[in-house]
């Protein structure tokens, strides 16, 4: 199993089809053969993403049927109030139908790796800093969570997935890590 702290701009696939210029992919990061992403992190977002050459474990990380936690820190612009962050405690309608409730609170900015190219600020408008933790893993759910509560997501960074967090792993970088008992499949009998 491999922690892998993906940086902005980074497909979360080892291939990159059907473009004229390549983009970066995890290929260009990692090179061990066989292993594969529990989940996806989009490419204009941050941080950890798991990856494992067991199918089953692969399936049980991303199905959200098993509830796995997904802790985020998420810049946002604007300064959300107390009753936006309830809506994100209480779940948040989308498109494709109401969130599970998350855990959401403001933080002070966190002590990060530069990002490349670097987030696009506006004087008039303030920015605050969240961490919000979701238990099902919809395509772009966090950044449409946050948009639905009036404050777009400028940054985004997953920091932990389940029991596995970044703990000062450098963006670009990836690290072995161990399966806890709680999560490895059951072998079929």
């Amino acid at each position: 199993m491999i922690l892998f702290n993906k940086p902005f701009g980074v497909l979360p696939q080892f291939t990159d089809r059907g473009t004229v210029s390549p983009r970066p992919t995890l290929s260009d990061f990692i090179d061990i053969p066989g292993v594969y992403p529990a989940g996806r992190l989009d490419r204009d977002s941050e941080g950890l993403m798991v990856l494992t050459d067991d199918g089953r474990l692969q399936a049980r990380i991303a199905d959200p049927r098993h509830r796995l936690a997904k802790t985020y820190l998420v810049q946002v612009e604007g300064l959300p109030e107390d009753a936006a962050l309830e809506r994100l405690r209480a779940g948040v309608l989308l498109n494709d139908g109401p969130t599970r409730p998350a855990q959401a609170r403001r933080i002070d900015p966190p002590a990060l790796w530069p990002r490349d190219p670097p987030v696009r600020f506006r004087i008039s408008v303030p920015d605050q800093w969240l961490e919000l933790t979701i238990h099902e893993g919809r395509n772009r759910q966090v950044r449409r969570m946050t948009a639905a509560i009036g404050h777009p997501t400028l940054r985004l960074i997953r920091q932990s997935v389940g029991p596995w967090a970044l703990d000062g792993l450098e963006a670009g970088r990836w690290r072995r890590a161990e399966i806890p008992e709680g999560l490895a499949p059951r072998s079929r009998s």
